[in-house]
């Protein structure tokens, strides 16, 4: 039996694929085991979402290569798709599997393994361009098939319902990677989640590349009636939304999801930028106005929902004044969480090739602002539900300050710790918060 150690980098949609995989080779027979152990084959599920991201990716590879010289190190996912040359002339890459192959994974594995034992011919060299790895994903029509039987590990399911973008954005290179917008069918969709709420499962999250442009390529029912769908599945307790386009967000869309209650009042709509012509140079398609509209939406539909957003800093010519007025349109909204980004050039995008480009000191000393903003706007948020009832799914156990608490995360996505020996993942538990816990956790009695 041979042994594959997997890792994983970069964000959600790259984790579930990654729990796809693991699930078919250990259903083919082969032996999981940690990344940091000598393994046969190690397979690498890439990011290529900055250059760093990159940077990551080779390392990663080039690591396993040391750990085991005589293993077969597989590169998969949005790296190899957007640096096709450079993995392909990377000794320490054997095989390298595009996006839209993963759900092949298994069997150009075992051909590769197979030719190189000898017992079989096709695979002239380690690796190919000729459609059995890498495939132009430009061209792709159809979503590709993926099914989670088990979230390994996991409280919560993360489901995935799309791939691709159509939106290209000036700073991103992910329509390059993973190509444009491909909706999973309903049926294969709501299927897995009746698996999954069998199991026990009882909270899922709905992810993908550009979950609001779910459907849109069917010409049929958008994400909208897919959450009326799932939200009839007996066991599912909880729905919660991955990163949303502000322009999804209308009274129609806002106001059916509050009549929905296994909806979680926690949404990410991703901002960037609060600063009308930096938006337009990342070619964002919304004004910092038209976003506000959207977050008095979801508040006037919901009782205090967790808003949380992304902002980069440092984009291409950002003057100090566009920066200011980013810094004011955070204030106004008072987010629950941010994701502070200084923007890194991206080969392959256009903002890469903009003039203005700001040194690191502006981009640290602009993020260093936001960061300490972000610390205290949450801290706010959090305390507004001291002395409240509130349900919590519990999902692991913690040492704090030297007690065992069980700690989960509320609809909201607040974390919350309830001292206790007893085990209480998986169980939704309703009490009053009474404080915190630590920093970033409230306590509950």
């Amino acid at each position: 039996m041979k042994s594959i150690a997997l890792h994983n980098l970069g964000c959600k949609v790259n984790g579930y694929e990654m729990d796809v995989m693991q699930q078919m080779l250990r259903e083919r027979g082969y032996k999981i085991v940690p990344f940091d152990q000598k393994a046969d084959i190690y397979i690498i599920n890439t990011c290529t979402v900055t250059n760093i991201a990159d940077r990551k990716s080779r390392q990663m590879l080039h690591r396993a290569r040391k750990r085991n010289p005589e293993a077969v190190v597989v590169a998969v996912g949005c790296y190899v798709q957007a640096g096709q040359e450079e993995v392909l002339k990377d000794a320490g890459v054997d095989l390298a599997v595009g996006n839209n192959k993963k759900k092949d994974l298994v069997s150009i594995l075992e051909k590769y393994l197979a030719c190189r034992e000898g017992k079989e011919t096709g695979i002239k060299e380690r690796k190919t361009l000729d459609g059995t790895t890498i495939i132009d994903i430009g061209n792709a029509k159809e979503y590709e098939g993926m099914r989670l039987k088990e979230a390994v590990g996991h409280t919560r399911a993360y489901i995935k319902i799309q791939d691709g973008c159509n939106q290209f954005c000036s700073y991103c290179i992910i329509p390059y990677a993973r190509g444009r917008v491909r909706s999973r069918e309903e049926e294969d969709i709501l299927g897995e989640v009746q698996g999954l709420a069998g199991q026990g499962y009882q909270e899922i999250v709905l992810t993908g590349i550009h979950i609001s442009s779910y459907g849109m390529d069917r010409g049929n029912s958008g994400l909208l009636t897919l959450i009326k769908r799932l939200h009839g599945i007996d066991g599912i307790r909880r729905i919660r939304l991955g990163s949303l386009e502000p322009r999804i967000v209308t009274e129609e869309f806002a106001a059916g999801l509050s009549g929905l209650p296994k909806v979680c009042p926690h949404f990410h709509l991703s901002l960037q930028s609060g600063c009308d012509s930096t938006l337009k140079r990342m070619n964002r398609h919304y004004t910092a106005g038209e976003y506000y509209e959207k977050v008095r939406l979801l508040r006037e539909k919901y009782d205090f929902p967790a808003i949380t957003t992304d902002v980069i800093v440092g984009f291409p010519g950002e003057t100090e004044e566009e920066f200011a007025e980013t810094k004011a349109f955070l204030e106004k909204i008072k987010f629950y969480e941010m994701h502070v980004f200084k923007y890194s050039q991206r080969k392959g995008t256009r903002a890469a090739v903009m003039d203005h480009q700001l040194p690191e000191e502006i981009k640290n000393a602009r993020s260093n602002i936001l960061l300490a903003m972000e610390r205290e706007d949450s801290k706010e948020y959090r305390k507004h539900y001291i002395g409240k009832e509130a349900e919590v799914l519990f999902e692991e156990e913690k040492i704090i300050e030297g007690q065992v608490f069980q700690v989960g995360h509320t609809k909201q996505y607040v974390k919350v710790a309830k001292q206790s020996s007893q085990p209480l993942g998986n169980r939704l538990v309703q009490g009053t918060i009474i404080g915190f816990a630590a920093d970033d956790i409230l306590r509950m009695e």
